[in-house]
């Protein structure tokens, strides 16, 4: 009688522990910027196909979300966000706890560059090259929008932390006196940047890849990257390219960044975030579809449905190396 009583507590014991496991519950953080949302909820598939249960995404400010999922260093929930900017975000990164508090490896999406650009034609006509070039008033006032001769620049939200790299770049390449960082709404202030291109005038803005902006101001044909003439940076020390180019950002990874248990307590989702890779082309296609009114849930649910769809041997792959890691 004791023996069988023994056996049925084993069992029950065992029968808990796999259902606490199996209702861990899994939060996904991310900004408001709805391009993000792609990347996201392709992590929130591969992560139900592994059997979890997932929250809705909590929209939440850079810093906030790191700061939540350091909270979670010892839980057995998952909470991530797939939109770990690195070496951009590495300062509220470390302030959040670092490597002691969430779990990072591998690189989700690779080759993310970002910087200042003008248009090509007003680029051609005055043979500028380098943002420092602005510092001369006469080019500067080129870009002025609202007749304060500053040039006007299209710049970052706050909170987002290309913001910080800018305001430190202004007072180290000297442009304080003759550039106007605007800052706000990046959606309205790009906006209105697009249509004074369309008219014609000269342009100056901040972007980033993955993004639809340069979809539409296209590199090379009608905008063109400005370069800096030495590094300057508040995080990194070096922002030169190998071959030679400075545009005064280093060429970020988006990564997938998760609170520190889940190495323990969940190997399949933390083999999941390390081996997970997304072309930076196919992300910057669809916030293109973002971008032309393919905007509402359903409509990036269908773009997560596509993408998997046209590389379903590759997600499979995830899955069977996800789930050996169990």
């Amino acid at each position: 009688m004791k023996k069988t009583s023994l056996v049925l507590s084993t069992a029950l014991i065992a029968s808990m522990t796999s259902s606490a496991v199996f209702a861990a519950k899994v939060t996904p953080f991310q900004s408001s910027i709805a391009e993000e949302t792609f990347q996201t909820e392709l992590v929130n598939r591969a992560l139900a196909k592994l059997g979890y249960e997932i929250d809705s995404i909590k929209e939440v400010d850079y810093a906030v979300a790191y700061e939540q999922i350091a909270q979670e260093a010892k839980s057995d929930d998952i909470s991530f966000m797939a939109v770990n900017w690195a070496p951009l975000h590495d300062n509220m990164f470390k302030k959040a706890g670092g490597d002691d508090k969430f779990y990072r490896k591998g690189d989700y999406i690779e080759g993310c560059a970002q910087g200042y650009l003008i248009d090509k034609k007003t680029a051609d006509k005055y043979h500028i090259k380098y943002i420092n070039d602005l510092k001369d008033p006469k080019l500067a006032k080129l870009f002025d929008n609202n007749g304060d001769g500053k040039a006007d620049l299209a710049g970052c939200n706050p909170g987002w932390g290309c913001e910080k790299v800018i305001e430190y770049q202004l007072d180290a390449y000297g442009l304080r006196d003759t550039v106007e960082h605007n800052q706000g709404q990046y959606s309205a202030i790009i906006a209105e940047t697009i249509a004074n291109f369309k008219q014609g005038k000269p342009v100056l803005y901040y972007t980033w890849t993955p993004y639809w902006v340069s979809g539409i101001m296209k590199p090379g044909k009608d905008s063109v990257w400005l370069q800096v003439t030495h590094s300057a940076h508040p995080v990194t020390k070096d922002t030169a390219l190998s071959n030679g180019a400075n545009y005064g950002f280093n060429v970020n990874s988006m990564r997938i960044v998760a609170n520190k248990s889940v190495v323990k307590n969940h190997p399949d989702a933390a083999k999941l975030f390390s081996i997970m890779n997304v072309s930076v082309n196919d992300v910057s296609a669809e916030n293109q579809l973002i971008k032309d009114g393919q905007n509402k849930p359903a409509d990036i649910s269908r773009h997560v449905d596509a993408w998997i769809h046209a590389h379903q041997a590759t997600f499979d792959e995830w899955i069977k190396v996800a789930k050996a890691a169990k």
